[in-house]
């Protein structure tokens, strides 16, 4: 089976996704950039933490070949869910672990990644975005993309926000979710170790944790720019009841 960590950017997906490879690694499956070397699949998962990309037919169809071998793994996402994933989900052949943020907080953190790469001069994923309205009009993409999941009822949905705030019940909510027990020594070691206190401390390649402070776009933001946000998402905000 493979087992899909799909999540908003800068919405802890990192994180998110190294918890679950490692919760499945404790029950005995196999680590994702084995699979990927084994199968020659570099083109299809790429980075550190084997993003697929787009969840296209071609690039579903080249991973599930391991998985019809028995491998269970853990692949990331960003991307929609599309018909053909959909049907994979309907199968039980795919199993999706969606995780979302604030949106404006999401934005926020994006461009300051960016730039911050930028002045390293290693530019990333992030870097175009050179103002508040590139940045509205990227996070906005996203924000379609988490209502598609968000009714995606065979999916897990996460808050960001709750994973921070109420690790324990969300880690122990996630371990069910792929049939585990969280009382069992092995995936307990491994929820202690991604606690967001220890996972802020970690030098863990991929895990792109942020130490998690929320709401800072009400201070970083102009009255007028949150006005806009409120505009242009507050649909969402309002459905995931996030305070306009």
């Amino acid at each position: 089976m493979i087992i899909l960590s799909v999540g908003m950017p800068r919405a802890g997906s990192g994180w998110y996704y190294n918890l679950t490879n490692d919760l499945i690694l404790a029950a005995g499956g196999q680590d994702a950039r084995r699979i990927r070397k084994q199968y020659h699949l570099q083109r299809i998962l790429t980075e550190v933490n084997c993003n697929i990309g787009a969840l296209t037919a071609r690039r579903l169809g080249m991973v599930l070949i391991p998985a019809v071998f028995g491998n269970t793994f853990v692949i990331k996402a960003h991307a929609g869910p599309t018909p053909f994933a959909m049907q994979v989900i309907r199968r039980g052949m795919l199993r999706a672990a969606y995780i979302y943020r604030d949106p404006r907080d999401a934005m926020l953190s994006a461009y300051e990644n960016g730039r911050k790469a930028l002045e390293k001069g290693r530019p990333n994923a992030f870097s175009h975005l050179i103002d508040f309205d590139t940045s509205l009009n990227f996070i906005e993409s996203y924000v379609h993309i988490s209502q598609a999941w968000m009714h995606c009822p065979h999916a897990l949905h996460t808050r960001y926000e709750d994973l921070l705030t109420n690790y324990a019940s969300e880690a122990d909510r996630l371990a069910q979710f792929l049939d585990l027990d969280p009382e069992n020594p092995a995936v307990r070691q491994v929820i202690d170790k991604y606690r967001p206190a220890e996972a802020a401390n970690t030098e863990q390649k991929g895990l792109h944790f942020s130490k998690g402070k929320t709401g800072r776009f009400r201070q970083k933001y102009t009255l007028q720019e949150q006005a806009i946000l409120v505009e242009r998402l507050g649909d969402y905000l309002r459905e995931m009841e996030y305070g306009l």
